[in-house]
């Protein structure tokens, strides 16, 4: 009878604390996420010393919480698994330092894992079946990319995004309207009982075959339809009806063109699967956009349980296929803030 291994795995790029403890047969046994959203809230946006000192504090209470609910013990861990790339460096530092050190200290082998293709496994790990090969694309805070992936660890980047990546221009556009951060959820709350076609706003290269994305422009225009052309002394409008169509209008925009992206990224490469990940996958509008364009292209649309779509350890189950392979991490790894 083969003995299960059990995987602890730690992420901490941005501003999410979160371990979980998941099995080599992709069974998930816990998944806790420490959020840091009060704490920038008031900033607007992340600010890094601050979510690094978070970490620090969170790290090892999540862990344990991880472990407790997974009913098991440090013994019985077989591999650490730790995102090391992409994200903020001091952030990832922490998580990076934590798993080398329990990597060490229990003699077990540590596994890098990538934070953004980390997010097109979790459609995997949500479909419970191999979705390999397939487009992928990461629409997060951070990131606005699609890629080519033959296998879970085998990705080609297609293209991406040229200045704000999607997530970004959530936040970006919640600030211009006075919504609060984090600003994807609160622009899809007030754009409920908006016009989405009150504004024509921007839809940058959704004519253009290339897959490249941008959204400064978008961002710019909404910035001046609702204040004109006084922008330094225009105050956020109040609640009515010409925020939320400004808001609707603008998420329009975007779900207009990640959607008209992944349909010409499909055609392009002639899959017929769509994987998609990244915190702004959970928005409701582009969910449905993207499965009303898969359903007449004829492909096959995996996005994960919202639980899965923002940052999280489970994902780092991407550590398996690694381990499956033997590629384990080096004893220097270090923090990677780059990748695309």
């Amino acid at each position: 009878m083969n003995r299960v291994t059990y995987f602890l795995a730690l992420e901490t790029s941005c501003d999410e604390t979160a371990a979980a403890v998941f099995t080599d047969e992709l069974q998930v046994l816990s998944s806790v996420v420490a959020s840091q959203t009060d704490l920038h809230a008031r900033f607007g946006g992340v600010v890094p010393e601050i979510a690094s000192r978070a970490h620090l504090r969170s790290l090892l209470p999540v862990v344990d919480d991880a472990l407790t609910r997974a009913n098991i013990g440090l013994r019985d861990i077989g591999c650490v698994a730790v995102h090391n790339t992409p994200g903020l460096v001091g952030a990832l530092l922490v998580g990076v330092s934590a798993a080398k050190a329990l990597a060490f200290g229990l003699g077990i082998p540590l596994i890098a894992v990538n934070h953004v293709v980390s997010h097109i496994f979790a459609c995997r790990l949500a479909a419970g079946r191999d979705i390999f090969p397939c487009v992928g694309l990461v629409v997060s805070g951070g990131h606005t990319a699609l890629f080519r992936c033959d296998t879970a660890l085998s990705l080609e980047l297609l293209g991406g995004t040229r200045d704000d990546a999607a997530g970004e221009a959530f936040d970006k556009v919640a600030a211009i309207l006075g919504l609060g951060f984090p600003g994807g959820p609160a622009v899809e709350r007030e754009a409920a009982a908006g016009n989405p076609k009150a504004h024509d706003f921007p839809r940058s290269f959704i004519d253009d075959g290339r897959l490249e994305f941008s959204f400064s422009g978008l961002k710019t225009a909404v910035m001046y339809a609702c204040h004109g052309q006084d922008v330094k002394r225009a105050a956020p409008p109040g609640p009515g009806q010409k925020r939320a169509d400004l808001a609707a209008s603008f998420q329009s925009a975007v779900v207009d063109v990640l959607a008209m992206k992944c349909k010409q990224a499909l055609r392009k490469t002639g899959l017929t699967r769509l994987a998609v990940g990244g915190g702004v996958s959970a928005n409701k509008p582009l969910r449905a956009a993207l499965e009303a364009m898969c359903k007449k292209e004829g492909a096959e649309l995996f996005i994960p349980p919202l639980s899965l779509c923002t940052d999280n350890a489970a994902m780092a189950a991407l550590a398996v296929e690694k381990w499956k392979l033997g590629e384990f991490a080096p004893d220097d790894l270090d923090a990677e803030p780059n990748w695309l």
